[in-house]
């Protein structure tokens, strides 16, 4: 009877550990911090093919608009937007990746300190192929084509590599940002992201989160 509970107790164990293993390397909001880093290259590409694909729409489905990571992999935006004669239009969007990567890049820690060091970091970035269970990027723009628009990026990004030399990541980030901004008019009734959005928000991942707080050029 002992020796039936004792192996039970230790299946337990094994599946805490599973249950444990999904956020391997998140465990300090500096490593949330790394997370997000490497995905920042890709919030104003996404914003940027958003609009490519506003502009390019003769119907509410857009085209798929595709980019490239830096270093690897792809990013593609899907979704809808709005059609008509209204200067006020919507997009609702999904934000799909494959081995999206920059590549290798540093982050300074404990910048201005005597403990400063700079840490090599190489990401890579994948999403559901479910395109509804993607990164959701809805944007509201007003007064087409040089007026201003609003926006929100949430949802769950899968992060694999290195968070510093030696040390694997397999972990979930969450984002949930903010934009604000203003439009440029393209001409040909077409219209863009000015420089200067305002992006803010959180990265969560694992047990720890980065506060977004940063400006588009």
């Amino acid at each position: 009877m002992r020796t039936g509970l004792l192996r039970f107790a230790v299946a337990l164990s094994f599946v805490a550990v599973a249950a444990c293993g999904g956020d391997d390397g998140i465990d300090s909001n500096e490593a949330a911090r790394r997370a997000y880093l490497g995905l920042d290259p890709s919030i104003p590409q996404s914003l940027q093919l958003g609009f490519d694909g506003f502009n390019s729409a003769n119907s509410a489905n857009i085209a798929p608009q595709m980019g490239a990571g830096e270093d690897s992999g792809t990013l593609t935006i899907t979704g809808q937007v709005d059609q008509g004669a209204s200067d006020n239009k919507g997009m609702r969007l999904y934000v799909g990746m494959v081995d999206y990567s920059q590549g290798p890049f540093t982050v300074v820690v404990n910048p201005g300190t005597e403990d400063e060091e700079t840490v090599s970091v190489d990401l890579t970035y994948n999403t559901s192929a479910v395109q509804t269970e993607q990164p959701y990027l809805n944007l509201s723009l007003r007064n087409i084509p040089s007026g201003t628009f609003t926006g929100t990026l949430t949802g769950v990004y899968r992060v694999t590599g290195e968070i510093q030399p030696d040390e694997g990541i397999d972990a979930d980030v969450t984002l949930n940002l903010t934009f604000t901004g203003t439009l440029v008019d393209l001409g040909g009734g077409m219209t863009g992201r000015a420089p200067g959005t305002v992006v803010t928000g959180t990265a969560t991942s694992g047990d720890g989160v980065y506060d977004v707080n940063l400006t588009l050029p």
